[in-house]
């Protein structure tokens, strides 16, 4: 049976790191972010320069007895690409100073439309970033009026020429599904257009109405104008239509690739493995203990001036499982049933016969020593399956 004491010597290789300022807040958006308006950039905004200043900190704080070069590396947000390309060197550095980097490391780098230029972009390649995450969401003016983006279609084509200009080698789309007075065929021309785009992956995000957001205040699940759950369906079987077709792989629930270019960062994610976090209301998951950090920019200052102790229990073996089911089964390999039989072969028996019924209804299969949703019906229904494993198992 496994135990935390495999996990407390398993040291992370990943890092996440928070970059939380953007010209404006979504109106779906719910992370922790600080606004700054439209013409405040990395190297002129006195707030970015101090959270550079207090990030690094935070990472020479950490405490890690043989640390591992690091082998993906994630800058997220908020809007990363408002940093300068001084700023990201900095914090690239640190980390180095502190773990290493691994010669074939992967660097991630969320940015958006209009927020970027030539020597901007040329700036980061040669900071070591040679993954970019564009922030497209939709093709349509209406659409991102409707969700409070900051850029416009011609903003998307002009910033997806500069990302081209410096070759790197992989390039990944988010777009966002089920978006309000959002139809099928605005839908298939969002899906065609980013394939225009040639990009190596794709992100496919349904929206979800969470509370406190613009759109938490405006809209209600099941009523327009948003899509009715038919059409999502429809839009979720569409999007797997079609970017199969031209040669996209299904590898995760929301997430597409062509062959050799899947995101290994997220995969630390999908597999539970080990990952640090760094920045306001980074998660983390070192030494068996699943930590965030403060989600306002004050009380994470306070934390990281007070020696960022990370104070909280090591996570307990039956929630462990939980996790590596939830994220696993939303990769499409699924998970082993070796790593379920880890935790004992009775927890390996009970998983088997909650997932039975769900197997008759092809939602569900088990085959080569593994479990896993099919695509796409057992994607669509993952929510269920999971639901019943949480509730039979916690």
């Amino acid at each position: 049976m496994i135990n935390n004491q495999v996990l407390i010597s398993s040291v992370p290789r990943a890092a996440y790191v928070h970059i939380p300022f953007c010209r404006r807040r979504c109106f779906y958006c719910d992370f922790p972010i600080s606004v700054v308006g439209d013409k405040q950039r990395g190297e002129t905004s006195h707030s970015i320069s101090r959270y550079v200043e207090v990030l690094c900190q935070e990472i020479k704080l950490t405490s890690t007895l043989k640390p591992q070069p690091l082998e993906t590396i994630f800058f997220g947000g908020g809007t990363p690409s408002l940093l300068s390309t001084e700023q990201l060197q900095r914090i690239i550095a640190t980390l180095d100073s502190l773990f290493g980097i691994s010669q074939d490391v992967e660097i991630s780098m969320e940015i958006d439309p209009g927020t970027f230029d030539l020597e901007h972009i040329q700036g980061y390649r040669s900071a070591g970033v040679n993954r970019f995450s564009f922030g497209v969401q939709a093709f349509q003016e209406q659409l991102l009026r409707l969700c409070g983006r900051a850029h416009t279609v011609a903003d998307i084509y002009a910033a997806a020429d500069l990302i081209h200009k410096v070759n790197v080698p992989e390039f990944s789309i988010d777009l966002i599904s089920g978006l309000p007075n959002q139809t099928l065929g605005m839908w298939q021309e969002s899906l065609e257009q980013a394939i225009s785009l040639s990009p190596t992956h794709i992100s496919i995000y349904d929206l979800t109405i969470e509370p406190g957001t613009a759109f938490g205040r405006y809209y209600k699940g099941g009523e327009k104008p948003l899509p009715t759950d038919e059409a999502t369906v429809q839009m979720y079987r569409m999007a797997q239509r079609i970017l199969t077709s031209v040669g996209f792989s299904h590898y995760e629930i929301s997430n597409y690739a062509l062959n050799g270019h899947q995101c290994r960062h997220n995969r630390v994610y999908w597999e539970n493995r080990p990952y640090y976090g760094f920045g306001m209301g980074a998660a983390s998951y070192v030494e068996g203990k699943r930590f965030t950090r403060p989600r306002q920019t004050k009380d994470y200052y306070t934390w990281v001036e007070a020696g960022a102790v990370i104070d909280c229990e090591v996570t307990p073996d039956d929630e462990i499982l939980l996790d590596t089911l939830m994220l696993g089964l939303r990769l499409a390999e699924g998970v082993s049933l070796e790593a379920i039989r880890q935790y004992g072969n009775y927890k390996e028996e009970k998983v088997l016969k909650i997932i039975q019924q769900y197997c008759h209804q092809d939602w569900v299969v088990i085959e080569a020593g593994r479990l896993r949703l099919t695509d796409p019906e057992g994607f669509l229904f993952s929510n269920v399956v999971l639901a019943s494993l949480f509730e039979k198992l916690s």
